[in-house]
């Protein structure tokens, strides 16, 4: 693992609730690391009048109620923890340019630099501007400047977005952070399907017959509506992660284990993904009054800052086609929704049945897809929230207990069950890293492989772009705590849905 060099991490926003409860928590973990030099320092910015002291306190009531010890939190924040006011406009970057060469000549920092932006989208491009005509886009060492999604709102926007950076900033020294690419397993499926002869075999349209993508909240927007009631399900999820674990399932190997090398096969995904037909691919909906678990919830409308005709839509479900020769005939099924019955992120890999079934009844022999042939098939359940891991469902005999089944010709009816292989990353290697840890230590080591190309940004949107240029999309209503609209199962009849702490659930759309 590559060493953590001396720098300066400047997070812009450094009042948001992203600095404190991601941020400050992923930095002190890095920091306290034995591969991190003990010359890595963060600076806080804000337009908050706030002081080295008042930034330091904030982290150690975070860092106190995460766990962590006080003995160690009060040094850590007294030695590393910086702020610097940006006056009530916000754009005072001179006094910012200034702090940065003391704390680097006091610290004897070689100049290596990276920019957080956790500031509002709309902050993003003059940010940007600001610290490029101020001379900070380039230093004596690395300067790397990190942006949060939404990158943009749409193609043109992107487009934009995309302009503006590269005005002042390279490619490479761009990070595009999407925090779901920092999970340990979005990350193993690399390893998984490249690593594995075995997976990588079966893994095209001969073995396979679709793949499932479900990614599952039970919460409703909180403190976000004033954000997401602008944005929707397709902008805030769709766009972004739904998209990043697409390309991760469905792209070629790529010619080395290099960022450029695997960031180019995401883009050759999203260009041969078949656009999507707006009636037959595409389900919208919004959710209504209902009960998660045993708690009553309002419906959508019903939440502050929602207004009371906002047809936004919290749930997605699309259908995908992806023209090429590894895939051409396997449809991508995905579905993404807020008051859902539990939290869950999950890819469930269906494989195509045997071409003749043996165990039925009777004990004639039957041919998969015809009626009244049952034939169970293999899956795999890769599960990246909660409870990280991979689980293989397979077909073995029961146990014969004298009471076996005899079949309408009197033939013996060899009893099935399904198991299943598991494997649970905490049970394997203990707590898995937070993500923002792992993007963090990638960002300041320079790893670009999780974060997401200027051509990936700008093709994604390109995919979407007809469903939020257009009124022709109904959003159908679905009550909380269902598995969404009944519209979502004419894209797909019987969803696989099976949070790993509870095998036995099964879930259809409701």
């Amino acid at each position: 693992m590559p060493s953590i060099s001396p720098h300066l991490f400047v997070v812009f926003g450094a009042t948001g609730d992203l600095t404190r409860r991601k941020l400050i928590p992923a930095l002190y973990h890095l920091m306290k690391s034995r591969e991190s030099a003990d010359n890595c320092f963060v600076l806080g910015t804000a337009r908050s009048d706030w002081s080295d002291d008042t930034f330091r306190e904030v982290a150690r009531r975070a860092l106190r109620d995460a766990g962590h010890p006080t003995d160690e939190v009060d040094a850590w924040c007294a030695q590393r923890l910086f702020y610097q006011c940006l006056g009530d406009s916000g754009t005072d970057i001179g006094a910012l340019q200034d702090r940065i060469h003391r704390l680097e000549a006091e610290h004897s920092l070689p100049g290596n630099r990276a920019f957080y932006l956790s500031l509002p989208p709309s902050a993003y491009a003059p940010t940007i501007e600001r610290l490029g005509d101020a001379g900070l886009n380039q230093s004596d060492g690395w300067t790397r400047v990190v942006i949060e999604k939404p990158f943009g709102s749409d193609l043109d926007s992107a487009q934009r977005l995309n302009d503006r950076i590269h005005r002042h900033f390279e490619e490479d020294q761009v990070y595009r952070i999407d925090h779901y690419l920092g999970k340990e397993t979005v990350q193993n499926l690399l390893v998984f399907r490249f690593g594995n002869a075995l997976f990588e075999s079966l893994w095209n349209r001969d073995r396979i017959e679709r793949v499932e993508i479900t990614v599952a909240e039970d919460l409703g927007v909180g403190g976000r509506a004033g954000y997401y009631d602008q944005s929707g399900h397709l902008r805030d999820m769709v766009q972004n992660h739904i998209t990043q674990l697409l390309t991760l399932v469905a792209m070629e190997p790529p010619a080395a284990m290099e960022a450029d090398a695997i960031r180019q096969e995401k883009v050759k995904v999203l260009n041969a993904v078949e656009p999507l037909d707006i009636e037959e691919d595409v389900v919208l909906g919004q959710y209504r009054a209902g009960r998660v678990g045993e708690t009553a919830v309002p419906g959508y409308r019903e939440e502050e800052d929602v207004p009371d005709d906002s047809t936004t839509e919290t749930f997605a479900a699309l259908r995908y086609r992806i023209a090429n020769w590894r895939w051409q005939g396997v449809p991508f099924y995905v579905r993404t929704g807020k008051r859902l019955p539990t939290k869950l992120t999950q890819i469930a890999v269906r494989f195509r049945s045997a071409p003749v079934a043996l165990f039925q009844p009777g004990g004639r022999p039957c041919v998969p897809g015809n009626d009244g042939c049952e034939a169970e098939p293999n899956e795999l359940l890769i599960t990246l929230q909660p409870n990280e891991g991979f689980d293989l469902r397979f077909e073995v005999k029961a146990p014969d207990n004298g009471m076996q089944s005899r079949g309408p010709t009197g033939n013996e009816r060899m009893e099935l069950a399904t198991q299943q292989l598991s494997f649970s990353y905490e049970d394997a290697f203990g707590p898995v890293p937070d993500a923002y840890e792992t993007l963090l230590r990638d960002i300041v080591t320079g790893d670009q492989t999780l974060f997401v190309r200027a051509d990936e940004v700008e093709g994604s949107w390109q995919l979407y772009n007809p469903l939020l240029h257009t009124d022709a999309l109904p959003v159908h209503p679905y009550r909380a705590g269902t598995w969404g609209p009944d519209a979502a199962s004419r894209l797909l009849s019987t969803w696989t849905t099976t949070p790993r702490e509870d095998p036995a659930v099964t879930a259809e759309p409701s």
